[in-house]
């Protein structure tokens, strides 16, 4: 990002003095006009022709002016907001390591917490209860996704055949059904035909089922989390007897502080982003001033008279009038050709732009999934080489990179959510990231809660990177907070060049 933000003022920067390299060759071309109108007009034409020039010309040249101060000013703005948004970036390194260096004794405390509640009796009397209650609900659940499954699959021709669909959302055959006898008689006909009365309570009970496993299994979840809270509740006590209160204090504090500069950052990408767009509207040639002033120049050098003048000189042959010709023709083609290299910029601004904004989108997901946890790892070494590459070059979609940064993601082993850090595999169908409940401790293994099946070797919400409002897993959408982006989050076919 670094990079491409860099690329993108360097664009804006060429862009800025193309626009006044354009304006100078007008400048130029109007003064040849001049020198030609001196050879091959009469001195009352000459001076009407000069006169038309040079006022366009003037307005010209103060727009310019104006325009170069505008420039520099936007690009100013930029700077500062860079220089603004780096520190925060930096500030935020720090407050990581900080935050490291407390959960590192954190986790030592825990180890030794672990061993003292493992001789516990009462402990262990409810350890195990509540894995027997985990044990049922995980199985409760399971119950429920193979009948919400069948459902999905036996109900298919159920929902595939246009008349059994017509009266299942009428709600014929039940106290539901409103109709005139007319639409009853023929009701009654298509019933008949499709077997309705014989097919409709299969199809309602295939439905009726897995709301019923769902209500028993979220009944029997509620009854395991109730348990967890309970080993929540006594680990939280014997750490805290041990000493922990003021680093888990320390760590929250720290949490909050990541939290804030996460906000601050994005924050500032956006400032940043929406002076960045201010200069391209100052560069791409829509600058109301300068066009206006630009369009009076081009117009009076296209006037009747300008171009027959040019046209006879073309005609004749004097040495005068062919050079001044040839540096007319010269200095237009060399319009032309500054105008096209900065279509071709504008096209690459926008292609980097909604790079920059998709790679804003993975960062924010990945501090949001907490990948930046020291704890966190990734098998797959080319998402910083050959992928990254691919993506800044068009080859991939920002979803699909970010999906392969989610498939190679690992926990460190030994780092479980512990007791009452709401892990559950069925709890994240809901709720994801779960809720801290008054900020129980991260556990470093299973020892404490419910059943070992549950575990997700994921660490809890409210620790690392930007995981502290909920989310979960985006499965390639992405929902980074913008503030007036007017831009777009569809990925560009255009083949970037340059360093991508």
């Amino acid at each position: 990002m670094r990079d491409i933000r860099r690329e993108e003022d360097e664009i804006s920067r060429r862009l800025a003095r193309s626009t006044e390299i354009v304006a100078k060759i007008k400048e130029s071309e109007a003064e040849l006009f001049r020198q030609l109108a001196q050879l091959r007009l009469d001195p009352a034409i000459q001076s009407e022709l000069d006169g038309r020039i040079s006022s366009a010309e003037s307005k010209a040249r103060e727009s310019l002016k104006s325009h170069g101060k505008a420039v520099d000013k936007a690009q100013k703005t930029i700077e500062e907001l860079e220089a603004a948004r780096v520190s925060l970036v930096e500030r935020r390194r720090n407050a990581v390591a900080d935050l490291a260096e407390t959960q590192k004794s954190l986790d030592a405390l825990f180890q030794q917490v672990s061993a003292q509640l493992k001789t516990d009796p009462a402990y262990a009397e409810k350890q195990s209860a509540a894995q027997a209650l985990g044990e049922v609900a995980d199985q409760s659940m399971e119950k429920t996704r193979l009948a919400e499954q069948d459902r999905e699959e036996k109900g298919k021709p159920y929902r595939d055949d246009p008349l059994f669909m017509y009266l299942w959302d009428s709600g014929y055959g039940t106290s539901a059904y409103k109709a005139n006898n007319l639409i009853r008689y023929l009701d009654g006909l298509v019933a008949g035909l499709v077997g309705f009365q014989k097919a409709r309570p299969n199809y309602a009970m295939l439905n009726d089922i897995p709301l019923r496993l769902r209500e028993h299994a979220e009944r029997q979840e509620a009854n395991a989390q109730a348990a967890e809270a309970e080993l929540t509740a006594l680990a939280n006590a014997a750490a805290d007897a041990a000493g922990g209160r003021p680093l888990r204090e320390a760590k929250t504090k720290a949490e909050a502080d990541v939290q804030a500069i996460d906000a601050a950052i994005v924050e500032a990408e956006d400032k940043r982003n929406e002076a960045g767009e201010a200069l391209q509207s100052l560069t791409n040639g829509s600058d109301p001033a300068l066009a206006s002033a630009a369009e009076a120049l081009a117009a009076a050098l296209g006037q009747e008279d300008i171009q027959t003048l040019l046209a006879e000189a073309r005609r004749t042959r004097t040495g005068k009038d062919d050079t001044i010709v040839a540096q007319i023709d010269e200095s237009r083609t060399r319009m032309r050709e500054e105008e096209e290299e900065s279509r071709d910029l504008r096209e690459r601004s926008k292609t980097l732009a909604a790079r920059r904004r998709e790679l804003e989108d993975i960062q924010w997901e990945f501090k949001k999934q907490r990948f930046d946890d020291p704890r966190s790892s990734f098998r797959e070494e080319k998402l910083v080489g050959d992928l990254l590459n691919d993506f800044l070059r068009g080859g991939i979609s920002a979803a699909s990179y970010w999906d392969q940064w989610r498939k190679s993601q690992n926990w460190a082993p030994g780092n479980e959510w512990g007791a009452g850090n709401n892990s559950s595999t069925r709890r994240s169908q809901s709720s994801p990231w779960g809720d801290q409940g008054g900020g129980g401790f991260n556990w470093p293994d299973n020892s404490f809660g419910g059943s070992a099946s549950r575990r997700k070797t994921k660490p809890s919400s409210g620790g690392f990177g930007g995981g502290w409002g909920g989310g979960g897993n985006s499965g390639g959408g992405f929902s980074r907070p913008r503030t007036g982006d007017t831009g777009t989050r569809k990925h560009s076919g255009f083949k970037t060049g340059g360093g991508f």
